[in-house]
């Protein structure tokens, strides 16, 4: 994508930045973004798993740490 290409200038390489910058541009409006409710719902789920996870994590850290308390004494 940046091969550097002997003989372009500074010009020419601006030139290639702002076609680049415009077809990004005209990406993103192809793009089907998601619905505020989509996103909301999504996010919800994920912060929900990530308790669930860090609770299980936890549960099973304080098991193993008092197995490892009671057979190290």
């Amino acid at each position: 994508m940046f091969d550097v290409i002997k003989g372009d200038g500074v010009k020419e390489k601006l030139e290639r930045v702002v076609q680049f910058l415009r077809e990004v541009r005209t990406e993103g409006r192809r793009v089907s973004w998601a619905s505020r409710k989509q996103v909301l719902a999504a996010t919800l789920v994920v912060v929900l798993f990530v308790l669930l996870s860090a609770l299980y994590l936890g549960l099973v850290d304080l098991i193993l740490a008092a197995f490892v308390r009671a057979v190290l004494g």
